[in-house]
Order: C-alpha cells, then structure tokens, then sequence
C-alpha cells in the first residue's frame, strides 16, 4: 500500500507530480518481519552476548553507528575497519552492476559485495570483527534457544532445526522484511519531503543551501546525491549508488598497516570484481551514501575519519586549494596508495582547484549547505538537530599527519 502526495515545483519539475510514499506507519508488520524485528534486537545471537544489530545501527543515529567505527568480536575487543553505514532507505537497493560505461552502481556495504538484503543480513553474524560466530550453524543453535524460537518453527516448520543451512537462510529472509516493512526504515517525512509536497517551506538559509546543493559550479552535490524522484514516483534518496575516490584523510586512530598491500582498497577488493578488465581504476573507490539523515550521523566516510558534517562540507570545499589543513605536511590522499592515488576524483566540482585557488564554497554558503543538509533529516530525529553540535571547520592537522598504528589484516567490516 502507497501514499501519494503532490509533488511541487521547488524540484524544477515545471508541473506538478506525484511523490510515491511507502504504506502509513500504522499498518502492521508481516509475521516475516516482526519475527525478523526479534532478531535484529537480540544480542544473544553474538559471539559476545553482548551485540545485536540494533547495537551498531542505532535508531537515534538514523539506524546508523553512535561511533562510526564499533567494538565487536567474542570479547567486544576487537575494532572494526570501516564505519558502520545507515540501514534506513535499503529497501530499493539492487546489486552491484555496471553499465556501458563501465561505472559501477549498486550492492550493499562500502565495496558492493553483497547482492541481496538477505545476503547483508548475514555477514556481520560471521564476521569475526563484529558479531563473531563460527559457522551458520551456530548461529542457528542459538536462534533455537532463543525467546522467539517457537515463532521462528511456526514460520519455517518444525523440523527447521535438523537444516542449519535452511534456518538460517530463513533467518536472514526474516531480517530482510524487517528492513523492507518497517516504516522507520523508509519514513520520508524530513522538512525537504513536507517542503516538496507543499506542506512546508525551507527557510533562507536553507533556500540558499538547496540552490548550492545542486549548482553545477558551487557544490555539485546533486550528481551523484540525485535529489530527482526516482522513476517510479518515489522520493529521492540522494545517492545514485555509484561509487567514488574521494581522497579523504586517514582515520588518525584506526589501526591500519603503513604497506600499501593493506590499505582498505574498497570497490576494487570485491572478490567477485577480481578478473574484471580496469580493476586497478577501482581502488579506493566506496559507495555513495544516501545523505538522508545525514546531520544526525556521527561519523562519516568510510574510514569515519570525520566527526563533524560541516567539517565534512569545508573538506569537499577546500581539498584541493588547502591540502595541508587535512593532510599535514604529508602528501595529499594519503588514506590511498601511492600508485592509486591517479583514481583520486580530481574532475568534478567542486575539486579540481590548485593549491592557493579561491574555494568554490565560501565559509557562508558552506553554512547555508549545511542548512539544507539537516532539512533531510526524518521527523522522529529532527530534535537532535534542532540544535546542532558546535562545528570547527578544521581538523586537527597535527592528528591528521600522525603515524598509523599497525594492525595485523582482518576481514572486512561493512
């Protein structure tokens, strides 16, 4: 079941549309997904006992990390090795593809590895970093003592148990409903979708800040986080799942070996990309994330190495006219091998500057872009940044140009 609002002209549409909503909050979970609701909240099915899903994907963050990197592994002692992305807005995600171009868009976590909500559902259960289960089949022995064990056979039949590997297929098709049913996964209630559906109206700030977000010679942000609904009517979700080498700075305290061999290479380290012509033009490229919900995240980019979402905007803003204030003395990109740093983007707006150069992005429009930014927010999170965090454009430099620790490899985390 839908909604469907009218569509206003603040998108440049020239005509009203019509914005397809997901059904209203109050219309039930399947069986199937309120199972699957059981089991994202239970910390039992941990190495640990200590950590669900719902332990790293927070509601009050948008169902994002309250850290950016998590604690995990049979003791809580183990760190992951990338920032835990929002689950919110998942439901229309399809797997990884390429088109005639040879630009990736798709899949699930940071590299694209995963084709299916089902398939994502599973891996931090096995991960060694995170949830740090042996096998499927002890994941299954501790769904069949769990509390919702009798509903779990209900569903899946009595002699569910003597198939481990059927269990816990199905467990991950419960997960699976839960993140395409629940209405706090896909709300579509920020101020911008009251806005667009004539409800609302942005401030001058904001005004301003949208404008910018989509200027092709000011911050640009629409190319790749498309703000047009989608093609069948729904609203935007600000990403258009492509993936991208930012160059950001290394996390200034996330363990990571200084060899080449071990730094997190991304989209070109799916396994199932190995034999791909141009692999190589991949490295360092992570997905584009929805920036629904964005101000009410803790951390950002893949590596997290931001706290602050202003800080985030001066960075795009100023990367390339200002390298030392994110990269210290140390050469630019250095979150990226040297022999990698080539896919570093370097073309689109608003990058492509020297050193010295006026930004694109002045320190009020980056205010007002930020503006804009927290109008994405969903209505149950909008108190949190009704007064938002004090911001510092600026990192630590002398942190940003500190050594990594080293760190043994791991598998992937997200």
């Amino acid at each position: 079941m839908t909604r469907l609002w009218p569509l206003g002209l603040a998108l440049g549409l020239g005509a009203v549309a019509l914005w397809l909503l997901p059904a209203p909050a109050d219309e039930p979970l399947s069986p199937l997904a309120a199972l699957g609701r059981q089991i994202f909240h239970d910390p039992s099915l941990s190495a640990s006992g200590q950590q669900s899903c719902a332990s790293c994907h927070r509601a009050e963050f948008g169902h994002a990390s309250a850290h950016g990197i998590e604690n995990g592994g049979p003791h809580m002692q183990s760190v992951g090795l990338r920032n835990v992305p929002s689950i919110r807005y998942l439901q229309t995600r399809h797997a990884l593809g390429f088109d005639k171009e040879g630009k990736a868009s798709g899949g699930f976590f940071w590299d694209g590895r995963a084709g299916s909500l089902e398939t994502q559902a599973a891996e931090p259960l096995l991960n060694p970093l995170e949830m740090a289960n042996r096998d499927a089949d002890e994941v299954v022995k501790k769904l069949s003592q769990a509390t919702y064990a009798k509903e779990f056979a209900a569903l899946n039949g009595q002699n569910i148990w003597q198939h481990p590997g059927q269990a816990f297929a199905a467990m991950t098709q419960a997960l699976a409903a839960y993140q395409r049913e629940d209405p706090d996964l896909q709300r579509f209630d920020s101020r911008f979708d009251r806005v667009m559906q004539g409800r609302a109206t942005f401030s001058a700030a904001e005004e301003r800040g949208w404008a910018l977000f989509k200027d092709t010679e000011k911050g640009n942000c629409a190319a790749c986080h498309t703000a047009e609904p989608a093609a069948d009517g729904s609203p935007p979700l600000f990403t258009d799942h492509s993936y991208d080498n930012l160059g950001v700075p290394r996390h200034p305290h996330l363990p990571t070996a200084v060899r080449d061999a071990d730094f997190d290479l991304g989209l070109c380290r799916n396994t199932q990309l190995a034999s791909r012509p141009g692999i190589g033009d991949m490295c360092g490229a992570f997905k584009v994330p929805s920036l629904r919900n964005v101000a009410v995240r803790q951390a950002f980019f893949h590596n997290a190495s931001m706290t602050d979402l202003r800080e985030v905007l001066a960075f795009y803003a100023t990367r390339d006219t200002d390298p030392a204030r994110w990269y210290g003395r140390g050469p630019a990109f250095n979150d990226v091998p040297t022999k990698h740093r080539r896919n570093v983007n370097r073309s689109e707006v608003p990058y492509g500057q020297k050193p010295g150069e006026q930004p694109r992005l002045n320190e009020q429009e980056i205010d007002d872009l930020l503006a804009f930014l927290r109008t994405l927010t969903d209505a149950d999170l909008a108190d949190s940044v009704a007064k938002p965090r004090g911001a510092t454009a600026a990192p630590a430099v002398a942190a940003r140009a500190g050594q990594p620790v080293a760190n043994p490899k791991a598998a992937n985390s997200l």
